[in-house]
């Protein structure tokens, strides 16, 4: 009688419900960190200028076209209802100023870093990969003849990476907190544009590990001083004793393109700005 074929068992690495269950978490936790790790290498990326903002926000063309439908279909509407339509289609129109703010200072940045004397690091423009600010971003620093990155992660209703994301450095994460090891560990500048819950949280978090040094120092813009104003009262953190007065001073609101440019450029250029001083606080 002929015995039945014997067949191995899989290798560790190759069996699919141990490295996608729980006791395979360390090994793609490590995944996350290393294979990101070498790509950069490869690609010889080292300094980025990182940009956060609403997914929500639309190029300015789309966002009048939206316009226009909403306003003829509004015209078969009730009163409240068109309202509605009209009101969401024109604060759409009044945000995408964002988009097209994002585009265009990612673009002048690329173009300065590329002026800058032989053997200096390029700075790399990365965002989220996604739509939205995060396109408009990597948008600009594409049509400006940068290299730029898009740090992606899977979300139920996320979209997948942005079409303009250099070939070789898009990522998609699982883990948010190696998502943000990444954001922070390669950025030596953040500009935070409008955005929700998603944007507030890397801000917060940013301005916490700047704060209390686990993070070197680096200049933050936030872009849209009428937003911020309404959104955040920062002077009250300072005024119920729940920040230092310095504090205040670890961000940097800026109103238009020329004026985060000209501080991100000045700041940027400082000696220690692209080479840390050795042993300084990372993330």
């Amino acid at each position: 009688m002929q015995k039945d074929t014997i067949h191995n068992p899989p290798k560790a690495y190759d069996n699919p419900a141990f490295i996608h269950g729980p006791m395979g978490r360390p090994i793609r936790v490590l995944c996350e960190l290393d294979e990101p790790r070498h790509r950069f290498a490869r690609h010889g990326v080292r300094d980025t200028i990182v940009f956060f903002g609403s997914a929500r926000i639309l190029p300015t063309d789309v966002a009048r076209a939206r316009l226009d439908d909403a306003t003829a279909a509004a015209a078969g509407l009730s009163g409240a209802d068109a309202g509605a339509l009209l009101g969401k289609a024109r604060r759409a129109c009044e945000l995408s100023q964002y988009y097209e703010a994002a585009r265009e200072l990612a673009a002048d940045l690329v173009r300065w870093g590329r002026a800058l004397p032989d053997g200096v690091p390029p700075f790399h423009i990365c965002s989220g990969g996604g739509p939205g600010i995060m396109e408009a971003a990597n948008r600009g620093a594409v049509e400006a003849g940068g290299t730029t990155l898009g740090l992606g992660i899977s979300l139920p209703y996320e979209q997948a990476n942005n079409g303009y994301v250099s070939p070789g450095l898009g990522f998609e994460f699982h883990y948010f907190f190696i998502r943000k090891f990444w954001f922070v560990s390669l950025a030596r500048a953040m500009v935070i544009f409008p955005g929700g819950f998603g944007t507030m949280d890397e801000f917060f978090e940013l301005l916490t590990l700047v704060q209390t040094r686990k993070t070197r120092r680096m200049p933050i813009v936030l872009f849209g001083a009428a937003f911020w104003n309404e959104l955040i009262n920062f002077e009250a953190f300072r005024r119920w004793g729940l920040i230092d007065d310095g504090d205040l001073d670890l961000f940097h609101v800026a109103d238009s393109v020329a004026g985060a440019r000209e501080y991100l450029v000045r700041e940027l250029s400082r000696p220690h700005a692209a080479n840390p001083q050795p042993g300084a606080p990372r993330a």
